[in-house]
């Protein structure tokens, strides 16, 4: 595929993303894309693609009326969840009670579960535009393996960070899982040594990385945390991540007291859990010293607006995030919490909800009178700032350079959205950039990852999908009525 090129021609807007400013990105009017291979080679006005080009590129995809924006990135997810999306029982509970409501269903998972809905949670990636994934799996029954994911992932066509999550501290010792879904320690850092060697990819647009990911305070101990980071860091110049979850919501952050009696800021940084090469997923509950330690040391954080949401955790600190220097990314998180992986639709969320935040912050007292929030304005985060979170700063957080916005030499990963359709109807003439987060979500028409079209003209090009759902929906019954006869 190396001289294999595709050409992205008269697209209406090509959102570039290439400032590390939101606002200062170029967006390049009637405008093409050159790939060749896997890597953008050429990007300008459409009136420059010389002749010999257009007549000569392996694919041409007739851009116009189109918007162009890099490929959407995802930091959190458990792909696994999509067996147990809207399930009854846990509807309508915070993280703690829903996590014991799940957590026996999810003891009957099993290596065909794992693959299957990994495919399906990316299929509705890809559709909504995103590249790039990262997947949190933490629960590792009946001889699942992190295999079982990445097999998946490379049949779909999915750049992909796969996680080794690990739980070790069941309810026997304190911990919040039952006894019967946590592994031994040293099976864990054994297992996760095997999957850096094994599939750790450094290269420039690696297809297939690996991070380690503990799952949480209230379910691994702090042993197993500084060890986890001493084997990632152990391989070094290879730039193995680590990630967890960190002060999700108010439980969370009284059994980081009770136990550890320390923040959950305090408790990463105690264990080493601090630096660049470090992400947290929610951070809902980050105070102000919290915040400062993560910008002091440039620890990501994926945001999960609609899981945080769904499970009543709160309103995460974004804004106050991003201004104070802190990394972050976008995550649809489990499915099982959302119950959707639409990283537009996320993307909206994000924005709407910061708004949301400021409208409901502590009032200020100016000139003896009481001022809300809302009364400040509500460009709290604006479209590009919500877009940039889910482009470049995703990739920031997952320690790529190499995706996240569109330039020369860059991965050449990208969505398409037709502006021409229904819900962008007097928007996109307006404002096409803003328009993908104001208006109504779209499904992307065109998504290509690595230089590989795998979303043509709005249908999954990499896989049959009505098999595979047909497929899942089959095993999802069936975990589901295995944890109602066990």
């Amino acid at each position: 595929m190396t001289d294999q090129t595709l050409l992205i021609h008269r697209a209406d807007c090509i959102a570039t993303f290439d400032h590390a400013d939101a606002s200062m990105g170029r967006e390049l009017r009637d405008a093409s894309l050159l790939v060749r291979g896997h890597t953008i080679e050429w990007m300008g006005p459409a009136a420059d693609v010389p002749p010999e080009t257009l007549a000569g590129a392996g694919e041409v995809i007739d851009a116009r009326g189109h918007l162009v924006v890099p490929g959407l990135v995802n930091t959190h997810h458990h792909m696994y969840q999509s067996l147990t999306r809207a399930i009854p029982g846990v509807q309508d509970a915070e993280l703690f009670s829903w996590l014991r409501g799940l957590y026996p269903i999810w003891a009957g998972l099993t290596p065909e579960m794992v693959q299957v809905s990994t495919q399906v949670a990316m299929a509705e990636l890809l559709l909504s535009g995103c590249t790039t994934s990262s997947d949190h799996l933490y629960i590792y029954p009946n001889g699942i393996r992190l295999e079982d994911a990445i097999e998946g992932a490379q049949h779909i066509g999915m750049r992909f960070v796969a996680t080794r999550g690990s739980m070790s501290v069941g309810q026997s010792l304190g911990g919040l899982p039952p006894d019967r879904v946590v592994e031994k320690e040293d099976a864990i850092l054994k297992d996760s040594q095997r999957l850096i060697e094994t599939w750790h990819d450094a290269s420039h647009g690696a297809m297939v990385q690996v991070a380690l990911a503990p799952c949480s305070p209230f379910s691994v101990s702090p042993a197993l945390m500084k060890a986890s980071a001493d084997l990632a860091r152990s391989f070094k110049g290879l730039g193995v991540r680590l990630h967890t979850h960190l002060a999700e919501n108010d439980h969370d952050i009284a059994y980081s007291r009770e136990k550890f009696n320390m923040t959950p800021a305090q408790y990463a940084q105690e264990l080493g859990w601090l630096g660049d090469d470090v992400w947290h997923a929610h951070c809902v509950k980050l105070d102000d010293e919290g915040i400062s330690l993560f910008a002091a040391s440039r620890t990501g954080v994926a945001h999960c607006p609609c899981s945080n949401m769904r499970l009543a955790s709160g309103i995460a600190p974004i804004r106050r995030m991003v201004d104070a220097g802190v990394p972050v990314g976008l995550g649809v998180d489990g499915s099982a919490s959302n119950d959707g992986a639409h990283m537009v639709n996320e993307a909206r969320q994000a924005l709407l909800l910061a708004r949301v935040g400021r409208a409901l912050s502590a009032p200020e007292i100016r000139d003896g009178r009481t001022f809300f929030g809302c009364d400040l304005g509500p460009a709290e985060m604006t479209a590009r700032d919500a877009l940039h979170i889910a482009t470049r700063g995703g990739a920031a957080v997952l320690g790529r350079r190499d995706i996240g916005h569109l330039a020369v030499g860059m991965c050449a990963d990208l969505a398409l959205f037709d502006l021409r359709t229904l819900g962008f109807a007097g928007g996109a003439v307006h404002d096409p950039v803003a328009s993908l987060l104001l208006c109504a979500s779209p499904q992307a028409v065109w998504t290509v990852v690595n230089g590989r079209v795998v979303v043509r003209e709005g249908q999954l090009a990499s896989i049959d999908l009505g098999p595979l759902i047909e497929r899942h929906n089959r095993l999802a019954r069936r975990l589901a009525e295995s944890a109602r006869s066990a």
